[in-house]
């Protein structure tokens, strides 16, 4: 009979502010893995550096702000859970298996889903705010030079 005092893991014995310290410093250890070792993730992080920016000056209502920037977080969430997803099954062996492929296929659906999710959102909320905003910008009057300047 199992003990219920006993955790099921040697991994899962840290309890209170120690084990929240630790998931911490794995959360940390995982993001710095998969931005040296997934091209994929790098990818999705430029991403994220370029729309996060232009959804903070998008006027658009704060549950609109919310939707896109949960939609590039989204994004990265999922890739992190494709990633790990490979390096499973790639640690469970390199052969070519039907059920090793699937698994990756999954994961790669689910990326493209998120990124649809991303377009979709994007392109709905912030671009034609974004596009008033340019336009906005380019029919200001053009400055007056100053005297002696070229």
């Amino acid at each position: 009979m199992l003990n219920p005092d006993l955790p099921e893991s040697p991994f899962k014995s840290e309890r209170g502010l120690r084990r929240l310290f630790n998931a911490l410093l794995h959360s940390l250890s995982g993001l710095r893995l998969a931005f040296r070792h997934e091209s994929a993730f790098r990818q999705d992080v430029a991403l994220a550096t370029v729309l996060i920016p232009l959804g903070c000056v998008a006027d658009v209502s704060a549950g609109e702000r919310a939707l896109l920037f949960g939609s590039v977080l989204l994004l990265l969430i999922v890739e992190l859970l494709n990633s790990s997803v490979e390096a499973a099954v790639d640690r469970i062996g390199f052969d070519t298996h039907r059920l090793s492929k699937r698994a990756k296929d999954l994961g790669s659906a689910a990326v493209l889903v998120a990124l649809i999710f991303v377009a979709t959102t994007w392109g709905l909320v912030a671009v034609p705010s974004l596009i008033r905003l340019g336009q906005a910008l380019l029919s200001q009057p053009a400055p007056i030079p100053l005297p002696g300047s070229p």
